[in-house]
């Protein structure tokens, strides 16, 4: 293209290329020096005049990104945290696995600032001071240092990272509950959009806009049936049904509250009693997304440039895409196939090929079918249970 002033239509800010800019200023450098000017990539003179052209093309990108930021829908980065404020939303930061830890040992041992570790080689703290009581044991809740969906299964967390006088055990009888990463900009944008909905023309989409302004609300779907029989989830006849991850019970009750139909039901096994200004008390209902852990065995054929950091990449992957579902998305083996490939810098020069690739919920025999997951059930992703054939 030739080079253009830049200029705004209905379509946006428009702005020339840096190629476009080059051109024109060696262009101009001609008319006023003469057509016979030397401007070979090795002269000064095209030097400097390329100087120029990428500083300009630099200056209009900026121009152009700010531009671009006055919209949720191109706004990035910071400039689409500050928008979302006012719909009264937030962007939804990294948060920390936690899980119950036992630690046995001589009674009334203190523990100040301890440090459990897991077979993952992750750093779980204490409170800053637990003391072990007169049957030798208490429980204490531990947060892993390291931000994120960390998974650790019942069991993992065993090994005493500050030795104490006193202190000889330490175990997770249960797995812990994970973290999650920090909220992107395309997911906040998607939850920005359906903030909006909360002044909609219907009240469903009302209430999921309500939902998605809660405090701390990571994922949710919110079903409706507003038929005469309990449908094919087994959800009962003119009810809603919002299943929520992250929140507090009683601010995702009120949402729920304040903008579903009069008459409607608000299933769930989550019940938080509401009291309207009239002083009657009204039961919302809602589920908690039951996790579901995937068992994933991929048999690879290794190529030139493989090594065991492939490995660990393709398990990062898996990880990944398994953590990036929706709540009641079924999950494709053929999408596992893709991420573990995606581990590979470039396709065109592949460092391995994938075998054979099965997969199951934990615990079940492994196959090659899809898996259908419950309208209350999300797929997790734990290197643990992920198993790499390398051959």
């Amino acid at each position: 293209m030739a080079y253009f002033a830049p200029y705004i239509d209905a379509t946006g800010l428009h702005c020339p290329t840096y190629q476009d800019i080059m051109e024109e200023q060696i262009q101009q450098a001609r008319a006023i020096y003469g057509q016979d000017i030397y401007l070979g990539t090795d002269s000064q003179d095209y030097q400097y005049i390329s100087t120029f052209a990428l500083k300009m093309s630099d200056t209009l990108q900026a121009i152009k990104l700010v531009y671009d930021s006055r919209g949720p829908g191109t706004a990035i980065g910071s400039g689409l945290d500050i928008l979302v404020k006012l719909n009264g939303i937030k962007r939804n930061g990294s948060g920390y696995s936690v899980a119950t830890e036992t630690l046995s040992g001589t009674p009334g041992t203190v523990i100040n600032n301890g440090v459990v570790q897991d077979k993952q080689n992750y750093y779980w703290n204490l409170p800053p001071s637990v003391v072990i009581g007169t049957a030798g044991t208490v429980d204490a809740q531990v947060t892993c240092q390291t931000a994120g969906p960390i998974a650790a299964n019942a069991g993992d967390i065993d090994a005493i990272a500050t030795p104490t006088y006193g202190w000889s055990l330490a175990t997770n009888a249960l797995a812990a509950v994970q973290g999650v990463n920090a909220e992107t900009d395309s997911q906040l944008k998607g939850r920005q959009s359906i903030s909006t909905s909360q002044p909609s023309r219907t009240v469903l989409e009302g209430t999921k806009g309500a939902i998605a302004a809660v405090s701390g609300v990571t994922r949710f779907i919110v079903y409706e049936n507003p038929t005469n029989d309990v449908d094919t989830d087994g959800l009962p006849p003119h009810s809603i049904t919002a299943v929520v991850e992250g929140g507090s019970d009683a601010d995702i009750a009120q949402a729920i509250f304040l903008k579903k139909g009069p008459g409607c039901l608000a299933n769930g096994t989550t019940v938080v009693n509401i009291t309207d200004q009239f002083g009657q008390i009204v039961p919302i209902g809602f589920y908690r997304p039951s996790y579901v852990d995937i068992d994933v065995v991929v048999n690879v054929k290794q190529l030139t440039g493989y090594t065991s950091a492939t490995t660990s990449l393709i398990k990062t992957a898996l990880v990944n895409y398994l953590d990036s579902l929706s709540i009641g998305d079924d999950l494709p083996a053929s999408s596992l196939w893709g991420s573990s490939l995606s581990a590979m810098q470039s396709l065109s020069k592949p460092t391995f090929s994938i075998t054979s690739l099965t997969l199951a919920k934990h615990g079940l025999t492994q196959g090659t079918a899809d898996i259908t997951i419950g309208f209350d059930e999300v797929v997790r992703g734990n290197s643990s249970y992920l198993t790499i054939n390398v051959t």
